[in-house]
């Protein structure tokens, strides 16, 4: 996390000197001693993010793919003359473990076009979806997969 307030100092800066770089450090240094300190950050939490980097990575690319495809889906439903979209709430289940694992594909979901998380408590979502064949395969999606695995790599 030191290194990201740093190169967010800098890239803020708009320029590099080493003044500026010597100050980043000691403010870079402040701001990750106040995190440790009063926000309850652990030095731990930054290995881990990065030996989870790749895998997180791997995540919001599919995360971008699965955008661009359910867009053109969308596209499709909307400017079909000869198909008639039809709407559907479903309900489904998902093992996951942490809540931030749920709440990622619940934003995940309503990021993604034609389905919008209406509510989600516990393992239970409900999902409004454009046409009901948006919600098919929405209980073992790539995105359970993938956030399930990094739930497994803990």
């Amino acid at each position: 996390m030191f290194f990201v307030f740093l190169i967010l100092w800098i890239v803020f800066n708009g320029k590099f000197t080493w003044e500026i770089l010597f100050i980043g450090m000691a403010i870079s240094a402040v701001m990750y001693g106040f995190i440790c300190g009063f926000l309850g950050y652990r030095p731990a939490m930054d290995l881990w993010g990065i030996k989870k980097a790749g895998a997180v990575l791997q995540y919001f690319l599919v995360l971008l793919l699965e955008i661009v495809k359910a867009a053109f889906a969308v596209i499709r439903v909307i400017f079909s003359s000869r198909y008639e979209a039809e709407p559907a709430i479903v309900r489904f289940r998902v093992k996951l473990r942490t809540n931030a694992a749920r709440v990622l594909l619940a934003n995940s979901i309503t990021l993604t076009p034609g389905t919008i998380t209406v509510s989600q408590e516990g393992d239970e979502y409900v999902v409004h979806c454009l046409d009901k064949s948006f919600a098919e395969g929405l209980d073992n999606s790539i995105f359970v997969t993938l956030l399930q695995k990094l739930e497994e790599e803990e």
